[in-house]
């Protein structure tokens, strides 16, 4: 459970509760184009993104909500999510006409199982960050904090295959802040392909959030720059090596804000502390919501497209939204 959610969930919420979803996988959803990322504005370039449009998505089974992390797989249109309330979401994303995201299908939920095969508590499957690579899904936990190996394919119906070493030492987790994201670094950069993961808000004396490289020579702890109030959400490496880390921010009185950082992928190595230039600064005078999963997937034109999906945190005023930008450069 995150900051954001113990905010806004104890002074709006505590008093709603939610039909249980019937025990079946199949979900139906429904959309909403968004055609616009800043408010009442045609505008579409925002520094080196530029906006492709998004949707708004949602079901009557209650069980859609709570989106932390997004994978897609080779063709760009099959994807893989995990919740934090313990479940994993696959489906494939549609498109209109002009290649604008237009819906979700082949939607499925299922829970997520731990040791034993079993489903677990909220403690045990509070699944924050997600990746994938052949044979694996990856996935990062927080409050029972660990990073578990599922098969791949057959990850809705299997224990986790193995837990790996976190390699930031467990003291250092804060209980609601730990690993956010869990990313694979490009075979061909200079992290030749070993996992990645980086906390929301376990920090260091210096205020800088821990990370870790968890496989390889290069194996250690390395530190991600801090810049309050932001906290890190969830994170994609570009094809180049460079890493992209998506961050929220939230106040009561300034409601919600995100931003995307882009890290140079051979600054990371152990003991650094690494920091990165912003690509996009947007609060709620913009499209988005409590934007939580982040990835990366080439585009026709063979360009990078950052695809963000928001967690609606399970509540009424807030919304499951996806949003699509190209990168320029």
């Amino acid at each position: 459970m995150k900051l954001v959610r113990l905010a806004i969930c104890s002074a709006l919420f505590s008093a709603l509760a939610f039909p249980v979803a019937p025990a079946t996988e199949s979900v139906s959803v429904r959309a909403r184009a968004i055609t616009k990322f800043k408010r009442g504005s045609a505008e579409t370039r925002f520094g080196p993104l530029e906006f492709l449009g998004g949707i708004e998505f949602s079901s009557s089974d209650s069980r859609l909500q709570s989106l932390s992390s997004i994978r897609f797989r080779s063709d760009g249109q099959g994807f893989v999510s995990v919740l934090d309330i313990g479940n994993w979401l696959t489906g494939r994303i549609e498109r209109d006409a002009g290649g604008r995201l237009s819906g979700l299908s082949d939607v499925s939920i299922s829970p997520i199982l731990i040791q034993g095969g079993r489903a677990g508590s909220k403690y045990y499957t509070d699944a924050e960050g997600l990746a994938l690579r052949r044979g694996q899904a990856i996935v990062s936990f927080e409050q029972r904090h660990r990073v578990d190996v599922y098969p791949d394919p057959g990850f809705e119906t299997s224990a986790p295959l193995k837990t790996l070493d976190p390699v930031i030492p467990r003291h250092e987790f804060r209980m609601n802040a730990g690993m956010e994201t869990v990313a694979v670094s490009p075979s061909s950069s200079p992290l030749k392909g070993v996992l990645v993961v980086v906390t929301e808000h376990s920090i260091d004396d210096d205020g800088n959030s821990f990370a870790a490289i968890l496989e390889g020579p290069l194996r250690g702890v390395f530190k991600v720059a801090r810049h309050d109030p932001y906290d890190v959400t969830d994170g994609a490496f570009l094809p180049s090596g460079d890493f992209l880390l998506l961050e929220r921010r939230f106040s009561f009185t300034g409601g919600l804000g995100m931003r995307i950082r882009r890290i140079r992928g051979d600054s990371i190595r152990p003991g650094a502390v690494v920091d990165g230039e912003v690509l996009i600064d947007a609060d709620m005078g913009y499209a988005i919501d409590n934007m939580e999963g982040l990835d990366v997937v080439i585009g026709p034109e063979g360009k990078p497209h950052l695809i963000l999906v928001s967690d609606d945190n399970g509540n009424l005023l807030q919304r499951n939204v996806m949003l699509e930008f190209r990168l320029n450069q």
